[in-house]
């Protein structure tokens, strides 16, 4: 009766979940091309650059969490904890994020 009560205040949109989960995405592929950029700037090596890279997602995980879902993420995705592990370690976010490291570490370096 609560959930029934819940869904008609607070009706979850397929639609709309699927749109938040893309902007998801979106960021997630930039920051991934953004903390790619950084570590070959800094030089990280091996285990160094995947820690920035962790690091850098739980950065933007809680900016998302904070400014975009005002807090509550369970308002705007199927469930919270979808905020925190959307495309962190996608094949696009980690491709992204290695071409970039080491792109940059090879120009820098060069």
């Amino acid at each position: 009766m609560l959930d029934e009560r819940k869904l008609a205040i607070d009706p979850v949109v397929p639609e709309n979940v699927a749109h938040n989960t893309r902007i998801v995405t979106d960021i997630r592929s930039l920051t991934s091309s953004v903390c790619g950029i950084a570590a070959g700037i800094l030089g990280l090596e091996s285990y160094a650059g995947f820690v920035f890279y962790l690091v850098g997602s739980v950065f933007v995980s809680m900016l998302m969490l904070f400014l975009v879902a005002d807090g509550k993420p369970g308002k705007y995705f199927q469930s919270g904890i979808d905020l925190w592990t959307t495309e962190v370690f996608g094949t696009s976010s980690v491709a992204s994020f290695v071409l970039m490291w080491t792109l940059v570490y090879n120009l820098v370096r060069a």
